[in-house]
């Protein structure tokens, strides 16, 4: 007996306006595509939570390229002018004239200030006078050496012929030695006041203050009308620098100053500058440090052209000391090194044993090969890895040099790949049978 379908058409609105013929076609689609969808997302889900993965995937690799490669000392520094003059004040007085601004270029010998000269100005003329008054004491105390020389000769004729007596002789000898003494006295006022005289007369020079070294007025530390006391210490009025040649005042930590020579290469670059290198040498060091927060720092000075001043007081420079350096180089990144096993040491984990990086001393791993001997494991063309012995040249912190052992484009294991957090096949007992994973764990490592 045929089922009814008319009635339950007549019950699904939907299913009515179908005729029967499209609806056995939709039903058939329906079955194919779910036919398809299944056996896909099972093998989907098989692959992602069961299937064994290759060994070769979880293995980070890098490959050797060709480059250039620095091993530096990093420091921070600051820049000065290496040659400049605080110029000051030598008299005290009112600042009368300023005939310069900041940034004005002077030259040597060049008028800068002017102090007050009235006071300096009336005890050289006081001293003058003086000098004068005594010049006129000396030709009268010269007149009278003259007048007792002569009475002196008259008393020693007379004597001679017994027309004197001889205490008139000794009183005409005395008066002699006395105008010769007062012409000595005023002689050595005259020096007194000449000497007086010189040193108010620098004084008076000294209101003008004149350029030191050619250069560029780089401050002013007084101004027009101020009153400078120069009593206790030189005040001052400005300073001049000159900018054709710079110094850097890097600073160095003290666990790396061993590391700096005198004489190596070093450059820098500033905030701002396009990060251009400002290449020079290593001049000096000063032995003396400077502490800052129970931090022990040595300054590590420099000096750099600057033809065109672009570079000026007081900027940030970051400096790098260049320790060695090595061009057109085959590089690979410093965790694709591992130290050579000695004997009764073995690699283990697959080429991952002993990989470079900070033991628990926190030492620099980079020690481990000073020798210049290392390992690194290299990934073939079939994809096997395989322990392969280089010579190591310079390192730095992120990358080194491989004189030889391995070329260009060969590909190193620098690592492995962490376990995704999700779950894995059951693993295998002795007898190859799956293990099964206890219930509830669905999403870490088995």
């Amino acid at each position: 007996m045929m089922p009814d379908t008319t009635s339950t058409a007549g019950n699904d609105p939907v299913a009515a306006a179908i005729p029967p013929p499209r609806r056995k076609a939709l039903l058939l689609a329906i079955v194919v595509v779910a036919g398809i969808l299944l056996p896909a997302g099972g093998y989907f889900a098989w692959q992602t939570w069961f299937a064994a993965g290759d060994p070769g995937d979880k293995l980070l690799t890098a490959v050797a390229t060709r480059g250039n490669l620095e091993d530096t000392v990093t420091a921070t520094g600051t820049l000065q002018p290496k040659e400049f003059v605080d110029v000051g004040t030598q008299v005290s007085g009112q600042l009368k004239k300023l005939h310069v601004d900041i940034g004005a270029v002077v030259t040597k010998g060049q008028l800068l200030a002017e102090i007050d000269p009235s006071v300096y100005q009336a005890k050289v003329d006081g001293d003058r006078a003086q000098l004068q008054n005594q010049q006129a004491q000396l030709a009268d105390r010269q007149a009278q050496r003259v007048l007792a020389a002569l009475q002196l000769t008259r008393q020693q004729n007379m004597m001679r012929d017994e027309a004197t007596t001889a205490e008139a002789l000794q009183s005409a000898e005395a008066g002699r030695e006395s105008a010769l003494a007062q012409v000595n006295s005023v002689k050595a006022q005259m020096q007194q006041t000449a000497s007086t005289l010189r040193g108010d007369e620098a004084s008076l020079g000294y209101t003008k203050i004149y350029a030191p070294i050619a250069g560029t007025v780089v401050s002013q530390a007084a101004k027009q009308g101020q009153t400078l006391n120069a009593n206790q210490q030189a005040p001052i009025v400005m300073r001049i620098a000159d900018l054709s040649t710079m110094t850097v005042q890097a600073q160095v930590s003290e666990a790396d100053v061993p590391k700096l020579k005198v004489g190596m290469e070093v450059y820098f670059t500033t905030l701002g500058g396009d990060n251009r290198r400002h290449r020079s040498t290593l001049r000096q060091i000063p032995p003396t440090p400077t502490v800052v927060n129970n931090v022990v720092l040595y300054d590590a000075l420099f000096d750099v052209a600057n033809p065109k001043q672009a570079l000026m007081t007081q900027m940030t420079a970051q400096v790098f000391f260049v320790i060695a350096s090595a061009t057109d180089a085959v590089l690979v990144p410093l965790p694709a090194l591992h130290p050579v096993a000695t004997t009764g040491e073995g690699r283990r984990g697959g080429g991952q044993g002993g990989r470079s990086g900070r033991g628990a001393s926190g030492s620099d791993p980079r020690s481990q090969f000073a020798n210049g001997r290392a390992m690194v494991s290299v990934v073939g063309a079939d994809g096997k890895v395989t322990e392969r012995e280089v010579k190591v040249g310079v390192m730095n912190r992120v990358s080194a040099q491989i004189v030889s052992g391995l070329e260009a484009d060969e590909k190193v294991v620098i690592g492995s790949k962490a376990a995704a957090p999700v779950a894995r096949a059951p693993a295998a007992n002795a007898t190859g049978s799956a293990l099964v994973p206890s219930a509830g764990r669905t999403g870490g490592r088995p």
